[in-house]
């Protein structure tokens, strides 16, 4: 960066965000607003022309949208690009733009309240987003799907595999999932980060490129094997046995965890411990803050492997490091070799 201050542009079609957003950056002391533009591609030409540390746009924009500025920037001159979605609805071309090396997404602040009192998180992305390696950007979409199938030993080491992940994560996500064997023989149960009405549409993202079964998990629902589960984002979702049958299903709780609530990783993995002992495999991924942690060190208390994405390959390496910090990890892995040290494991 040239400054100590974050140089950030703002790109919104609309006078109210623009001024919202604004006044956030402005009156953080360690942000700069470099530039506000109201459409697309004079948004775009400016972040060409002024090469800030981040820029910011809105994702829906008449003409050239966010998906525009994204591929032009991305193509000419990478930089990280936080993404603002409106609360009302699903933009499924958000994850294409993830997919072509946007930072992350965050909601249009809708309660003026929480931004006065400071809770809304743009500033923090700012200042994560400021720190990605645009190379790490640019390489987003490592590899097509694996449709091979695998030789697994006729009894298994391990009975379901975990995955929690944040910031960054649809991309490390995506990659882990489409590099399985076809014929994994083992639950997936995967937590993000990310807002409720997106994550149905993130499992049917993943459902149309995966090799493996994908879907929402549902409260009630019994556990599967060969099938991959994104949990909801309206609930912290559990696994807790059947009370009739004493099979594995999906169960919901409304208690709120320290972290990071619907969906928290920390109550999806904690049950996981429970349930599946050391039958378990946890593993945490590319994300902002500590949420994981607790879950991951009662997985391996309990027995299971553990599992921490590394930095190098970390969007934001913080769950992971949390993790590994507080001595959850019993081995820290490249995104590119996550899947098939997870099959060697099994």
């Amino acid at each position: 960066m040239s400054s100590d201050r974050i140089r950030t542009l703002l790109i919104d079609d609309s006078a109210f965000m623009r001024k919202v957003i604004g006044d956030i950056i402005q009156n953080d002391a360690s942000l700069e607003l470099v530039g506000i533009a109201n459409e697309g591609l004079n948004g775009t030409n400016m972040a060409l022309e002024l090469k800030p540390d981040v820029v910011i746009t809105d994702m829906v924009m008449p003409d050239y949208d966010g998906m525009y500025v994204v591929k032009s920037i991305m193509d000419n001159h990478p930089m990280p690009i936080i993404l603002l979605s409106s609360l009302e609805k699903s933009n499924t071309r958000i994850f294409d733009a993830l997919e072509y090396g946007a930072f992350e997404f965050i909601d249009k602040p809708s309660d003026m309240e929480m931004v006065r009192a400071g809770n809304y998180p743009l500033v923090e992305l700012i200042r994560q987003a400021s720190r990605t390696d645009v190379t790490v950007l640019k390489a987003k979409q490592l590899a097509k799907e694996n449709s091979h199938a695998h030789t697994f030993a006729q009894t298994l080491n391990y009975d379901i595999i975990v995955i929690g992940a944040s910031t960054g994560g649809p991309g490390a996500v995506e990659y882990v999932l489409l590099n399985l064997p076809k014929n994994l023989s083992v639950p997936v149960v995967v937590v993000q980060h990310m807002p409720a009405r997106f994550l149905e549409t993130f499992a049917n993202r993943l459902a149309d490129s995966c090799p493996i079964h994908v879907k929402l998990a549902h409260r009630g629902e019994l556990l599967k094997a060969g099938t991959i589960y994104i949990v909801p984002g309206d609930t912290n979702t559990r696994i807790e046995n059947n009370i009739i049958n004493g099979n594995p299903i999906f169960t919901s709780t409304n208690r709120k965890y320290d972290e990071y609530n619907f969906p928290s990783v920390d109550c999806l993995f904690e049950s996981v411990a429970e349930i599946y002992g050391n039958r378990s495999i946890g593993v945490i991924l590319t994300g902002m803050g500590k949420d994981g942690t607790k879950g991951l060190i009662k997985i391996k208390d309990k027995g299971g492997f553990t599992v921490a994405q590394d930095e190098e390959s970390s969007f934001v390496y913080g769950m992971p490091k949390s993790a590994f910090d507080e001595g959850a990890v019993r081995q820290v892995v490249k995104l590119k070799e996550i899947p098939g040290f997870i099959v060697s494991c099994l």
